[in-house]
């Protein structure tokens, strides 16, 4: 009987072990302050639940110079589905970058679009589905 009872506990355990599926706020970026600057891109961070592209800036702002972090409002997997790769920008690239700015002041911000200099290639994230898009 012992054993039945631990299967059953464990049945009723397992749906608490199953990741969840609710996803972070964006509270923290601030939409009514977005920001446009160039900046020189150190690397594309291609990992899960977010990519971040890091990128070198000079002064921006009331910024003092330096390097900036810049979430993508979605995974790998979503942004593979819209034709960007983990080799879509490469370091070294100098691009024009638009953000949501962090409301706490740190040089971070929220991924809008970025523009590589030497192409004119707009990189942006499309519609996706359950993600509210940047403002």
């Amino acid at each position: 009987m012992k054993p039945l009872i631990c299967v059953l506990a464990a049945l009723a355990m397992a749906p608490l072990a199953a990741p969840a599926s609710a996803h972070h706020s964006f509270a923290m970026f601030d939409p009514s302050k977005p920001m446009k600057f160039e900046a020189i891109v150190q690397n594309l961070q291609w990992t899960a639940p977010h990519a971040v592209l890091w990128v070198e800036a000079g002064k921006v702002g009331t910024y003092e110079a330096g390097v900036w972090s810049l979430e993508l409002p979605t995974s790998p997997a979503n942004l593979a589905k819209m034709g960007w790769s983990r080799m879509s920008v490469k370091a070294g690239d100098k691009v024009v970058v638009e953000i949501n700015p962090m409301r706490d002041g740190r040089r971070a911000g929220q991924f809008k679009r970025a523009t590589l200099t030497a192409t004119g290639q707009v990189l942006s994230i499309g519609a996706i589905p359950g993600v509210q898009p940047p403002k």
